[in-house]
């Protein structure tokens, strides 16, 4: 990852902070989101507009994906 510095209002940055809470996730996280959430998808992996769209709340859902995406065998 690269590093970068931003300049918020006061406003801002605490409403920033609040909602990253509210969320679970770090400020830096709140700002990679909302980022993705504006910039262009790449046209060669149209896939990637779904990344990140799906949260289980499963921490460890990467383990077991298929079951995260088909639902668990019964």
């Amino acid at each position: 990852m690269i590093r970068t510095q931003i300049s918020l209002e006061p406003e801002e940055y605490e409403a920033a902070k609040r909602e990253a809470a509210r969320l679970g996730i770090s400020l830096a996280e709140l700002f990679r989101r909302s980022l993705r959430s504006i910039l262009p998808i790449d046209p060669s992996a149209p896939w990637m507009k779904y990344a990140g769209m799906v949260e289980s709340g499963d921490p460890c859902s990467s383990q077991h994906i298929d079951d995260v995406i088909y639902g668990r065998k019964p």
